[in-house]
């Protein structure tokens, strides 16, 4: 999405040369007005009700880039007011010429500021713009789309500064995680099942290394007893046949190592 504007002749404003003549007379009106004067206010709410349609008629270049309609017009009618309170008639410009870059720029600074799915630097905003309008340029110019060389050479940047912007321009769209993956046969795996997520062993880690430097203090025997029973969930009776003793022996062995074992973590956990 590009947020690019020229100024054009105004059509509306054309159109309806009384409305734009008003509100002129009602500007220089208003600028000979003192602050204090107790018809200021209505004077500058008339020139702004006249000039509705310049600030509508500039919305509309913008519409259909992904922004409510009613947003840019009151954006654009936000960018009109502060035109009427800053115009200076003795400066010799007409309002219009005045009017139109504050009230384009104002848009452009709602596309800027409100419009990217993921809030970057001001400084990547402006370059995302600047590397857009470079390679139009260029475009046109080669017959081809530029290198990031060209583009850097064209800016006065260097590769990397392009490189940045270019990553940054991938803040403005989100991707919903529910977009079906490219490339799946079946069509049933989304973005979202892609993604990697916590391994619930994680939180063992620790426990575990702690635990096998507590084994490493049992005697041999004991120590394959324990395995042979947690780690290769035989019964008492399993290992009872294959150890060469009883089961009623297995079980005091167990019972005296697992005591042991605890023992052992609680100092290595002090």
């Amino acid at each position: 999405m590009r947020v690019t504007s020229t100024h054009q002749p105004l059509p509306a404003a054309q159109a309806a040369p009384s409305r734009v003549d008003e509100a002129a007379d009602l500007l220089v009106t208003l600028a000979r007005m003192p602050q204090g004067h107790p018809d200021r206010a209505a004077v500058r709410d008339r020139a702004i009700e006249q000039l509705l349609p310049l600030a509508q008629h500039l919305a509309r270049r913008f519409r259909d880039r992904g922004e409510p309609f009613d947003d840019l017009v009151q954006t654009a009618t936000l960018g009109l007011i502060k035109a009427v309170d800053r115009f200076d008639p003795d400066r010799g410009t007409d309002f219009a010429g005045f009017a139109i870059p504050t009230i384009i720029g104002e848009i452009k600074r709602h596309f800027r500021d409100r419009t990217w799915a993921v809030r970057v630097p001001r400084r990547l905003q402006e370059l995302r713009l600047m590397i857009n309008e470079a390679n139009s340029a260029l475009t046109q110019d080669l017959g081809r789309s530029p290198t990031v060389a060209q583009v850097a050479a064209h800016l006065g940047i260097s590769e990397e500064e392009v490189l940045e912007g270019m990553e940054g321009a991938r803040a403005y769209n989100a991707t919903s995680l529910s977009t079906p993956v490219s490339g799946d046969v079946g069509g049933g795996t989304a973005l979202g099942d892609l993604l990697g997520d916590i391994d619930p062993g994680f939180d063992t880690v620790e426990a575990r290394a702690t635990l096998a430097k507590a084994l490493r203090t049992l005697p041999e025997r004991e120590r394959r007893i324990v395995l042979m029973r947690f780690c290769g969930n035989l019964t008492q009776q399993q290992i009872a046949d294959q150890v060469g003793i009883s089961q009623m022996h297995v079980s005091r062995l167990l019972a005296r190592t697992l005591a042991r074992l605890r023992d052992e973590l609680a100092d290595l956990r002090r």
